[in-house]
């Protein structure tokens, strides 16, 4: 097989995926739960290590420090 016929085989490949029936039209549902479980996994971690009012001070600290209060 020619490196020519090879390289239009995976261009038309290539073109159907993105234009054709098949392509990925979005994300899906496996995609939104994973986001969901790792933003969840986040929240608990930052509340069982107590960070959430060191977290909360730093950011009032940061807007008294931009709005000179």
């Amino acid at each position: 097989m020619s490196i020519k016929h090879r390289f239009t085989t995976w261009k038309s490949t290539v073109t159907s995926r993105m234009r054709g029936k098949s392509r990925d039209a979005g994300a899906g549902f496996v995609e939104y739960a994973g986001i969901m479980i790792i933003v969840a996994g986040i929240f608990v971690m930052i509340d069982s290590l107590g960070l959430d009012g060191l977290i909360s001070q730093a950011i009032l600290n940061a807007v008294n420090d931009v709005i000179g209060g």
